[in-house]
């Protein structure tokens, strides 16, 4: 539980933001690297809400460096509730659900929350000058209003998967496609997006937001929670930035709203870890193939979705058959790849099983590609560090980003299933061949000359003076000034009670 009075540093002069994310890794980084940004470069301090089964994860995230004690993040745990329906005991993170009805009930166990967190926030001194709270956490926007304290929505996705969300909803798209309509080839029909034709969509990029079949009519009233908690916020953070998303950051402000504040990539925003005594294993292992003057291919597929057994040991035999170096993060970390797979790749092949510190990967310099399920931040990733890829989404937001890396950016190639359905098996023909192209192939240099650019501008518009780091600022004044107004009205109102 929260103590009776919270204090994140004594510099007045700071405003105190608190920062609440959705209880997943993946909604939970970005957020612990703004928390370290505004730190690390005197912004404000920070209070940072989380739950006892997420705690050690959130402190071990932020960092303390050699700063002052009142510039050190304080991290409040909120206690999740017990026995919620639909939850697994335990589980307090989404990456320990096995459905999208369970990732439901997640959230509404979630929104249970509420009273602690009111009563933690109005506790904090000096008081908050704004929340941040992720779009998951729609009913913050309530708890926002009772305190009186400006909020802002964090919703982790891409501009251009933002914006393709509203435009889905706003036309009806999904009522355009029926199931099984195909082109003259036999494959998925797809449409152009009214305000920008240049982009065709399938009935299954639209959908994938709403998960499997059975939990589509919930999940899109959950997207209706998100969609209104955002568009009632003070704004809205966007973890990118205009060199990569400038058409579609432009579009949001000027004809959607409210008002986003492209902020990123916040990865590059994170303050360097101090020296550890001893490098990880498989760091040692990309040293030695560094040294040997031999690329290597990362693989990473997520911690969301489910990738049933029969698929990874088709990703196994493919890598293989592929005759690449590779370094695999592999999920479920008891799964069988095949007997006698890891023996016999042992020589060029590392398969990790516990969980990977994946940016300090993708930097290292024997790292040339990036098997990727597409989710955003892997993206900004391995565009920071100026990495290639080879897509293949899967769920939510990524069919759209994958579309918007492939089509548009030209910094990836795309895995295709056997029957070019996210569903679909991919066979590891299609993994071999896909592989082969990003790391040798033209294709994949032509990847690797745009996304060594936008590393380039990546880190621009993170140092002081960058479009992002002036984003920042300008949240930051407008939200305190925002605080003073409600204040200053509430006295007012006060006042001619009084009199």
């Amino acid at each position: 539980m929260a103590p009776a009075h919270l204090t994140s540093g004594s510099h007045g002069r700071l405003p105190h933001v608190a920062i609440f994310p959705f209880m997943a890794k993946g909604h939970t980084i970005p957020l612990i690297q703004l928390a370290n940004y505004l730190r690390h470069h005197r912004l404000a301090t920070v209070t940072f809400f989380t739950t006892p089964g997420n705690a050690a994860f959130v402190r071990g995230g932020l960092s303390s460096g050699d700063d002052d004690d009142e510039y050190v993040n304080a991290v409040v745990e909120l206690d999740f509730p017990v026995d919620a329906p639909g939850i697994p005991p335990g589980v307090e993170s989404a990456e320990g659900l096995a459905s999208m009805a369970a990732f439901v009930a997640f959230t509404d166990a979630v929104s249970l929350l509420r009273p602690q967190f009111e009563a933690s926030v109005a506790a904090m001194r000096p008081p908050a000058s704004f929340i941040v709270a992720d779009a998951f956490l729609y009913w913050v926007n309530e708890s926002a209003a009772v305190l009186g304290v400006p909020k802002v929505s964090f919703f982790g996705i891409s501009a251009f998967a933002q914006v393709m969300r509203e435009l889905r909803n706003r036309h009806g798209l999904c009522s355009v496609l029926k199931p099984g309509d195909v082109d003259d080839d036999g494959y998925p029909a797809t449409l152009a997006v009214p305000e920008f034709p240049h982009v065709r969509v399938t009935l299954e990029d639209l959908m994938a937001t709403f998960g499997e079949p059975s939990a589509v009519r919930m999940m899109m009233e959950l997207d209706g929670k998100l969609g209104k908690a955002i568009e009632e916020s003070h704004g809205l953070i966007i973890n990118s930035f205009h060199g990569l998303e400038a058409p579609y950051i432009k579009f949001w402000n000027e004809h959607v709203g409210p008002r986003a504040w492209p902020i990123g990539p916040l990865c590059l925003a994170q303050p360097a870890s101090a020296t550890a005594d001893a490098r990880p294993s498989w760091m040692e292992w990309l040293d030695e193939k560094a040294a040997a003057g031999r690329p290597v291919l990362y693989i990473a597929l997520g911690t969301l979705a489910a990738i049933p057994e029969v698929q990874l040991k088709e990703v196994a035999d493919g890598l293989e058959r592929a005759e690449v170096n590779f370094i695999w993060a592999v999920r479920p970390k008891n799964i069988d790849l095949g007997p006698g797979f890891e023996e016999r790749i042992k020589d060029r092949g590392l398969v990790v099983r516990e969980w990977v510190d994946q940016l300090e990967i993708l930097q290292h310099e024997s790292v040339r590609g990036f098997l990727s399920h597409s989710g955003w931040n892997s993206v900004l990733e391995s565009v920071t560090a100026g990495v290639p890829l080879a897509v293949w989404p899967m769920i939510a937001d990524q069919p759209f980003n994958a579309r918007f890396l492939v089509d548009e950016l030209k910094i990836a190639i795309r895995v295709s299933p056997i029957d070019r359905t996210m569903r679909g098996l991919v066979p590891s023909e299609e993994i071999s061949k896909v592989v082969k192209e990003l790391m040798d192939g033209e294709a994949g240099a032509e990847a690797t000359k745009r996304v060594v650019e936008l590393s380039t501008l990546a880190k621009e518009t993170m140092d002081e003076g960058g479009l992002s780091w002036i984003a920042v600022k300008e949240m930051i004044t407008e939200l305190c000034a925002t605080k003073n107004d409600v204040h200053e009205k509430e006295e007012a109102n006060y006042c001619k009670q009084d009199v």
